[in-house]
């Protein structure tokens, strides 16, 4: 897949961007569910600087949400969150059409995709029903391609169905060996063998979009050596984080709806 991704937009200023590059980390965003569903990603462009230009007067690169104080707005105005990470600890933004993640230097790294149900998609959610279609999404689109990305992926489990939060949501854990975004902070550099990561994901269904909200569990990454934590420990971590990402999301009905 060759869509052209806008750069992160910086809680800091564009030339503390440059001074504070890094290692490339694991781009989540870049799910190839976004080919799939069929939805096209707009490319974004940013005015190239002139000779009289300099790279600390240079516009930062724009989003396709809104960023208005520490407020984001999706692209299809259909929920707002409070950004998640600190400028001071390294905070980006970068999103395209249908995602958004937030990271930092440390500990944070959170992707938050949203997707309008296609015709296909919608004829599978009517006939499979919440629960079903969730979990089918899943399997046969997000952990495909992170299958094919990190060989020896595997989903922890069948995933759990939380009837009740959000009119059915579904959670779902994922190994991801050589996987994680702060592999470059691990205790020991290089560690003895590919780390495997573990990430959460909570999908459910809201205003004709499907949502999956992904988050690394940092800590089994970059405190490997003391970080014992049973599966079921580590679930409940993940879980909580999950739900409290979702919690701070603000809904907004589309117009075409609210009408109804």
């Amino acid at each position: 897949m060759n869509e052209a991704h806008p750069p992160p937009r910086s809680l800091k200023s564009t030339a503390s961007i440059v001074q504070s590059i890094r290692p490339m980390k694991f781009p989540a965003r870049a799910l190839l569910v976004l080919s799939l569903a069929g939805l096209p990603l707009a490319a974004q462009t940013t005015t190239p600087a002139t000779e009289d230009q300099t790279d600390t007067s240079a516009a930062p690169p724009q989003l396709y949400g809104q960023l208005t104080g520490d407020l984001y707005t999706a692209p299809s105005g259909v929920y707002q969150i409070p950004v998640p990470v600190l400028p001071q600890l390294g905070g980006t933004v970068s999103d395209t059409a249908n995602t958004v993640t937030f990271d930092d230097d440390f500990t944070t790294h959170i992707s938050i995709f949203a997707f309008p149900l296609s015709r296909e998609l919608k004829w599978e959610y009517d006939t499979r029903g919440t629960k079903d279609f969730l979990a089918w999404f899943f399997t046969n689109i997000v952990m495909a391609d992170f299958a094919k990305r990190f060989p020896g992926a595997s989903m922890e489990d069948n995933g759990l169905f939380l009837p009740k939060y959000q009119d059915g949501s579904l959670l779902v854990y994922m190994l991801l060996p050589g996987g994680s975004y702060f592999a470059n902070q691990a205790m020991i550099l290089p560690p003895p063998k590919p780390l495997v990561a573990k990430r959460g994901n909570l999908l459910f269904v809201k205003y004709g979009m499907i949502f999956v909200v992904s988050t690394e569990l940092t800590e089994r990454v970059t405190e490997h050596l003391i970080f014992n934590k049973t599966p079921a420990e580590e679930d409940q971590i993940l879980r909580q984080r999950l739900t409290a990402i979702v919690d701070k999301m603000r809904f907004i009905k589309p117009a075409a709806e609210a009408k109804d």
